[in-house]
């Protein structure tokens, strides 16, 4: 029974510490938003990555660069809308 306290609690502990990792509320869209983010500041942070994709999509490394920083604000668009319960 410790086993499964101490992982429970080293698990809220990640989820807390790392917004990415996520927990129990997290929703599908904010799951997918962490996801897309974290890709789009990967393949900022890596020069080669970069030059790869600024390559494939034939632009200039400091557009592509603005361009990858603006789809960081919403990357996968406006959150859906939330239903209302009476």
């Amino acid at each position: 029974m410790g086993d499964r306290y101490n992982i429970h609690s080293q698990l809220e502990h990640l989820q807390s510490k790392y917004i990415g990792t996520g927990h129990a509320d997290t929703s599908k869209w904010e799951w997918l938003q962490n996801q897309h983010r974290d890709t789009l500041a990967s393949i900022l942070g890596h020069f080669d990555m970069l030059n790869h994709v600024a390559i494939a999509e034939n632009e200039n490394r400091a557009r592509l660069r603005f361009n990858l920083i603006e789809k960081m604000l919403q990357p996968t668009g406006p959150p859906p809308q939330k239903k209302e319960e009476a």
